[in-house]
Order: C-alpha cells, then sequence, then structure tokens
C-alpha cells in the first residue's frame, strides 16, 4: 500500500498560501475587450466535495493539479451551494435562478417535465450568443436537473464534446467529474492515503471505520485531481489554453457525516477556482461570499451575453461586481425522506429554519445503506462513546431554530437561538428568511404534485405522501 499525506510539507505550502493578497478591485485586468473575444468557457463541476484540497488547507492530501490551476487564477473561499443534494443544486445553477422558486427543489423530480417561462437552460442564452455548448467532454455527461431543458439536442447541450464545433467557434463545455460521489469505486481499492494519520473533523467520531471512508474520500479527490490534469493538458495541447476561461467548482458538499443532504457549511460549502489567462491575476484569493448562483451570472457575463431579469446571481468579475452580504439555500425532499429547511448566511452567522423538526437526521435509506460513519455513530451514541458535538447529529428531532456564530463557531455546534445577546442577530436573520420566502414564491411550502415527482425505487409517491393528493 502506498501512502501519499505529505503533512510536513503542505505546512510550508500553507504558510505561503495563507500570505496570498486578497481579490481587490485592481487585481482584475479590464474586461471592456471581453465581449468581442469570446472565449471558450470549461466549467469543471465536481460531485459531493467540500474544501478538502490542499490549496484549501487540508494537510494530508496531494492535489498539485488543482493547486496549480489556483496558482494560476483566482481561489474563492467563501463559495457556496443552494442546495446541498446534485439535482436542486444543478437545477439552480441550470436555471440561474433558486430552485424553489422554479420547483426544482426535490431530489429527484420527473425529468421530462417542462418549466413554465421565462425559466430555462442557461445553455440557451449561451447558444444565441454564438457558443457551442458540450456536456462530458469523455467523462460524466450529468445533468441531473429535474426538468427537460428546451433546446439543444443533448438535456440543454448541443454535443458530447467540443471538437464538434464549427471553426473558430468559441465553447462552452460542462464536465461532471464524479469520482468523488460515494458508491462502489471507494472500496475497490486500498486508499492511497493513510486512514491513521488523518485530521477528522471534530463531529466525525474517531474510530477506525471512520478513518478508512475518510481515506477513501481524500483519495477519490486524489484521482479526480489527475483528471483535472488530463483536461488542462487537453486545451494546452489543442492550443486552447490561453483563450480559455477554466472553473473549477463542487455541485455540494461531501458526502460526510454532518455534510451532504443538511445546510451545515459541510453540505453547501465549495471549493472555486477561476483561471482566465491574461484577464485575472495569478494567485489570488477571494474572501467574498459567493453563490452558485453568481457563476452561472458570471458564465454569461463572460460570454458577452446579456443577463436575464429573472437571474437571482451576481457578476463576480470586472466592474460589475456586486458583493454580497448573504447567501441562501434549501433542503427539501430528499429521496423519500421529506424535509423543509432554509438557510441565510451572512460572513459571520448563519440561521437555519427547521419546517418539519419533528423529523430527526438520517431518515433517508440511501445515507442509512451506505454512509458507514452513520451505523459506527448510531453504535457509539446507543454506548454513550460520542462527544456531545457528536451527539448532536443523532437526536430523533431537530430544534425549530439554528443561529451560529461561524466566527467562533465554525461547525456549528453551539446553537445562539435562546442566547439574549444574540437577539438583534436573530431577528435580523428571521427577517432576512421571511422576505427571500416570499420573494421567491418557496414552492417548498407545499406538497408536490404527482406529475411533478419522479417514482424510483427510493420513491413512491402513495408511500411517501399518501394516496390522497393535495397539489398546489
Amino acid at each position: 500500500m502506498i501512502f501519499l499525506s505529505k503533512r510536513r510539507i503542505f505546512i510550508l505550502f500553507l504558510t505561503a498560501a495563507i500570505s496570498m493578497p486578497l481579490m481587490s478591485s485592481g487585481s482584475i485586468h479590464s474586461l471592456a475587450g471581453y465581449k468581442s473575444i469570446q472565449p471558450n468557457i470549461v466549467l469543471l463541476l465536481i460531485e459531493n466535495i467540500s474544501t478538502e484540497l490542499s490549496c484549501y488547507g487540508e494537510p494530508d492530501i496531494w492535489t498539485p493539479n488543482i493547486d496549480k490551476l489556483a496558482e494560476e487564477g483566482v481561489r474563492y473561499t467563501q463559495a457556496f451551494t443552494t442546495s446541498s443534494v446534485c439535482a436542486p443544486s444543478r437545477a439552480a445553477m441550470m436555471t440561474g435562478t433558486y430552485q424553489i422558486k422554479s420547483n426544482t427543489q426535490h431530489l429527484r423530480m420527473n425529468p421530462d417535465r417542462n418549466l413554465p417561462l421565462p425559466y430555462r437552460a442557461f445553455t440557451h442564452y449561451l447558444r444565441e450568443g454564438g457558443y457551442f455548448t458540450a456536456l462530458g467532454c469523455g467523462y460524466s455527461s450529468k445533468t441531473d436537473i429535474n426538468f427537460s431543458p428546451r433546446e439543444g439536442k443533448i438535456n440543454g447541450f448541443d454535443g458530447t464534446d467540443w471538437s464538434e464545433r464549427a471553426e473558430n467557434q468559441p465553447f462552452f463545455a460542462q464536465i461532471t467529474l464524479d469520482i468523488t460521489h460515494r458508491g462502489k469505486h471507494w472500496y475497490s481499492e486500498d486508499p492511497q492515503i493513510d486512514p491513521t494519520h488523518i485530521l477528522l473533523a471534530p463531529e466525525t467520531p474517531d474510530h477506525e471505520i471512520c478513518r478508512d471512508d475518510f481515506a477513501r474520500y481524500l483519495s477519490q479527490i486524489q484521482k479526480m485531481d489527475i483528471q483535472v490534469a488530463e483536461i488542462l493538458q487537453r486545451l494546452q495541447k489543442e492550443g486552447l489554453s490561453n483563450n480559455t476561461v477554466v472553473i473549477f467548482m463542487g455541485d455540494n458538499g461531501a458526502d460526510l457525516f454532518r455534510g451532504m443532504d443538511w445546510l451545515y457549511d459541510a453540505g453547501i460549502h465549495v471549493p472555486l477556482i477561476i483561471r482566465w489567462p491574461g484577464q485575472l491575476e495569478q494567485g489570488l484569493v477571494n474572501n467574498h461570499l459567493i453563490s452558485s448562483l453568481d457563476v452561472i451570472t458570471t458564465i454569461l457575463q463572460i460570454a458577452g451575453v446579456n443577463i436575464p431579469d429573472h437571474f437571482d446571481g451576481f457578476p463576480i468579475l470586472g466592474s460589475d461586481v456586486i458583493h454580497r452580504d448573504y447567501i441562501y439555500a434549501a433542503r427539501d425532499r430528499v429521496d423519500e425522506a421529506v424535509d423543509r429547511i432554509r438557510c441565510v448566511r451572512s460572513k459571520q452567522f448563519k440561521y437555519i429554519r427547521n419546517y418539519m423538526p419533528e423529523r430527526g437526521y438520517y431518515e433517508k435509506r440511501w445515507a442509512v445503506e451506505n454512509n458507514p460513519t452513520l451505523d459506527v455513530a448510531k453504535e457509539l451514541s446507543m454506548k454513550g462513546k460520542l462527544t456531545p458535538e457528536q451527539e448532536l447529529h443523532m437526536v430523533d428531532t431537530k430544534p425549530q431554530e439554528e443561529l451560529y456564530d461561524l466566527k467562533n463557531d465554525p461547525h456549528e455546534f453551539n446553537n445562539l437561538v435562546d442566547d439574549s445577546n444574540f437577539h438583534a442577530t436573530l431577528e435580523t436573520m428571521r427577517k432576512l428568511m421571511d422576505d427571500w420566502i416570499d420573494e421567491t414564491g418557496d414552492y417548498g411550502q407545499f406538497q408536490e404534485k404527482r406529475e411533478d415527482a419522479w417514482e424510483t425505487e427510493w420513491f413512491d409517491y402513495d408511500e411517501v405522501y399518501g394516496k390522497e393528493e393535495t397539489g398546489y
């Protein structure tokens, strides 16, 4: 077995990384000419990954190719998705709007249904702007967007590879790298990383099975790093690197304890790196709040395409930058587990509202059957061997409201809802949440219609909702 943990090397690396400057208005070259340039755009969408990369401070992993991408571009430290599971998160990105606004909020929904106008795939606007849109390019062609796009040959895209475009035509390529998605491949071979030398998050039980599971996750990231190198090398070989924007980001947080499915940072905080030769200065770090919707808006901005009025994202490059004070996220039904959770997050505080507090954690059968850490946690909980922080996620009910001071409590353990010192902050966050729900119309407050649902081995409409349908 070969172990690639390089903690001593990365202590030196991280010291240098921490000293990188923050992004300022002077860190971006003028974008005045980008409309005529129309650069190619490659979106690398990584499945189920949080910020466990060496360039983000993870000491137990080696991701040299992603690190190099960050050195050549801008690394964003505060990027968040609008959902903690793939289909709603991807639907929001594909439409440029919150999933609770376009009725694409569940995992999963009928993939053959059309959305009402004005909602449509953002690739439509790129196509109108002269771009060829490619999906997969030799890797996963997953879209998983809860609706059927109105245009395009393949799920809203023109083809499966940028080589199919017309001569000199600019292209947008969405490439999903799915090796980090939990599955049988995690257990097909020994992990590359030594489970005995990794640093577990404090919410994860320190048990050999949990260590092995996390080591396998990190090992899959290292394999994904090689895939990133393959794609970047192809761009270089074809002479495309200098006129191609490369965007690297996650579709939602990692499938780890208290991560995917939930609105804690472990479920919605994702890596985001943008490289644009000649337009973005190299090696910069941006600490502003970023929503995944901002990334989609920025893709259209880069392409020189007008931003539709119904888009909910803001440009994050050039003179049109709008800095967010808050990001929003939602969780609804996941497979057969019906729930409704909303959150609003500033740089320092996060407010979570649980509309179904009577439903505990991990009711989803897929998680119960596929996450070995959960089995360990349940066993240790029954024996009284979990720490108070680890026990938080094993209870049968959730609090109606949660408020966390992320500056002093980054793991979101200490709920401040009943602390009088934070009453003003709580009221502010409550108001922001109420306004967001009113503004979006929040389809999650209604029972989904049968024709909108997608019945699979994980979901049976009658079993979940009963035979009496109310609709909305």
